[in-house]
């Protein structure tokens, strides 16, 4: 097991009354103004926009808002929030949505924190001396925002995504009902279900030897994950299978189950250029595309450790060769990705193999860079592959 640090500063109210903390959370903080930051206006319709606000009203803080934020939140969007805020005098972020409104409003805390163009704060990854304060109103359980230390912004003039990671990012209050997520469509919340799992399968398929605990802890989250992700794709008004979704998408991505060992996050770097490029692409479907292929060029790098992810997490037969077991571990979560209704092909995401070496070269920097992989660095070429075995077999 590997030394490591484990700080989560996030203080979590957990349930169908979360939100009505927001009020008491802030005024205690010294909270003098806010800016409340949303995306497309569902919180209106299901009436968590007037509860937010009674709070902030109750507890007699002012707010400025800024809505709008589109998926995959955009540079543009974020710049012209840190200019409103400095005119305001914000001092307190309270975002209300998912991973895209906790993306933005990470960035631009580190707008305002650091002083830079946010841009140049997320691509240099640079850690202000003070984190900008911020809180999360959940209402869609995938991105794992709300508790971790990652912030991931687009570019679109650039057609880039690009993220950093350090604990300025993670937000101080995370508000989590899970009555919330309710409203979310099956196709996003399957996405979610995706994202969620992604966190902590690319932490545990890592060379660090070990780590049992920590395993264990990842797979015990992985299997709920995967139980009631097919339960929400049964009876989408689940409450019980959602209050556990959300939970997990938490704990899958604040670190617990990453300490002991290093991280890569290999298919998350592919596939935040696809959907660069590809605006329509949500993250978590893309996701199903990109891990089984990077899965499937990357195994014979580590074939035990792979085919004790087949078995423990997948349901691989415990008695088959590794290299049985890890190919039909894929193939169960293959399956299981079609069973939510998620892409598993290039050509259901809508990228073109003419597309491939442009987008592989956004990735690697036109070749300037490598990726970090389970089996050493990846260059363009070696990103075009993974593209390839994502592809529908031919006949």
């Amino acid at each position: 097991m590997q030394s490591f640090v484990y700080y989560t500063p996030t203080k979590v109210f957990f349930g169908q009354d979360a939100e009505s903390h927001i009020g008491e959370a802030l005024k205690g903080y010294g909270v003098k103004k806010v800016l409340l930051h949303y995306g497309g206006g569902s919180i209106k319709r299901i009436g968590l926009y007037d509860k937010v606000v009674a709070q902030l009203t109750g507890a007699g803080i002012p707010f400025v808002e800024v809505g709008g934020v589109e998926p995959n939140p955009k540079i543009r969007l974020v710049r012209s929030t840190v200019e409103l805020c400095r005119r305001e005098g914000v001092d307190f972020l309270l975002g209300v949505g998912g991973g895209s409104v906790s993306d933005s409003c990470k960035a631009v805390g580190l707008g305002l924190a650091t002083g830079l163009d946010p841009w140049e704060a997320v691509v240099k990854n640079i850690v202000p001396e003070k984190p900008f304060p911020m809180g999360l109103v959940l209402t869609i359980s995938a991105a794992g925002s709300e508790m971790s230390n990652s912030c991931v912004i687009t570019n679109e003039e650039e057609h880039l995504k690009r993220g950093c990671n350090h604990d300025a990012n993670r937000p101080t209050f995370a508000f989590m009902n899970p009555a919330n997520t309710l409203s979310v469509s099956p196709y996003q919340t399957a996405a979610g279900v995706v994202d969620i799992m992604m966190h902590t399968m690319e932490r545990y398929l890592t060379r660090d030897p070990d780590t049992l605990l920590t395993d264990r802890l990842a797979e015990a989250l992985l299997r709920t994950v995967r139980e009631c992700g097919a339960r929400l794709a049964q009876d989408p008004s689940d409450l019980e299978a959602r209050a556990q979704i959300m939970w997990a998408s938490s704990l899958a991505h604040n670190d617990l189950t990453g300490c002991g060992r290093n991280k890569t996050f290999t298919a998350h770097k592919i596939e935040h250029d696809l959907s660069g490029v590809h605006d329509n692409i949500t993250h978590g479907a893309g996701l199903a595309v990109v891990f089984p292929a990077w899965v499937r060029y990357e195994y014979r790098n580590g074939l035990q450790r792979f085919a004790q992810w087949a078995v423990n997490i997948w349901d691989a037969d415990p008695q088959a060769e590794p290299e049985q077991a890890v190919l039909e571990g894929v193939a169960n979560m293959v399956s299981y990705f079609r069973s939510l209704g998620m892409p598993t092909t290039m050509e259901e995401l809508g990228v073109k193999p003419e597309e491939y070496e442009t987008i592989s070269r956004l990735t690697t920097d036109g070749d300037s860079k490598t990726i970090p992989s389970f089996g050493g660095p990846l260059t363009s070429r070696e990103i075009q592959e993974i593209y390839r075995l994502a592809e529908a077999p031919k006949a």
